[in-house]
């Protein structure tokens, strides 16, 4: 009977040490290749648009296109070239994907406050369009990788130190924000604009108009 109890005992600790090797095991890192279907592949594959590696569509889809676009840009950058989009692509791309969806939220709320600050009154395409050229910004090897990076980069933008980034967002913004977000363009891959009746600096008239919105000019 002692045996018995002692063997018991074993098991249920062996079983203890299993259930906590489980817990806390990290997750499998995110890893996207030819089949895959989503939020980040359309953001994949406007990076790699963007940066001249993509000439398919943006749509989200992982197909034979994607795979060959990638392997151009692992070749280029010196990592393996296999197609698949791993950690190492991932940040060569410089896109961080969250295992849960504050980042996201964190994202659409940011790029609404300054949607909000510098397109108020704007039309609805002219709004998104201000999202699209902080987005075309991240993809751009010239400015900062990430929407915070972008957003708060000095000087950037002048919502940052007049005080209408903390003014209450508009409503219609979140949902621009979310459009710019999950790739709607109307720039042209514009990563500038301005307000030909507010804009003071002449170097701002000396960028390629791309189109006009509402306001604002979107410039390259």
């Amino acid at each position: 009977m002692r045996h018995k109890r002692k063997l018991a005992l074993a098991l249920c600790a062996l079983l203890i040490i299993n259930l906590v090797c489980l817990s806390v095991a990290p997750a499998a890192a995110a890893s996207y290749s030819q089949g895959s279907s989503g939020e980040t592949v359309k953001t994949i594959q406007t990076k790699l648009k963007n940066w001249g590696y993509y000439t398919g569509t943006v749509d989200g889809i992982y197909g034979s296109e994607t795979t060959a676009a990638v392997k151009y840009f692992q070749r280029k950058n010196g990592l393996t070239a296999d197609g698949v989009v791993g950690s190492a692509t991932l940040a060569a791309l410089g896109i961080t994907v969250s295992s849960g969806s504050s980042s996201q939220s964190n994202n659409v709320t940011l790029l609404a406050k300054v949607i909000s600050a510098e397109a108020r009154g704007e039309p609805y395409t002219g709004q998104v369009a201000v999202g699209a050229v902080i987005l075309n910004r991240v993809a751009h090897p010239s400015f900062p990788n990430t929407i915070s990076g972008v957003v708060y980069q000095p000087g950037a933008f002048t919502c940052m130190t007049d005080g209408q980034i903390d003014q209450p967002i508009s409503e219609t913004c979140y949902q621009a924000a979310r459009d710019a977000i999950n790739g709607w363009n109307p720039t042209g891959g514009a990563i500038y604009y301005f307000n030909p009746s507010t804009a003071t600096s002449s170097w701002s008239w000396s960028r390629p108009l791309l189109v006009v919105i509402g306001k604002h000019y979107f410039c390259s």
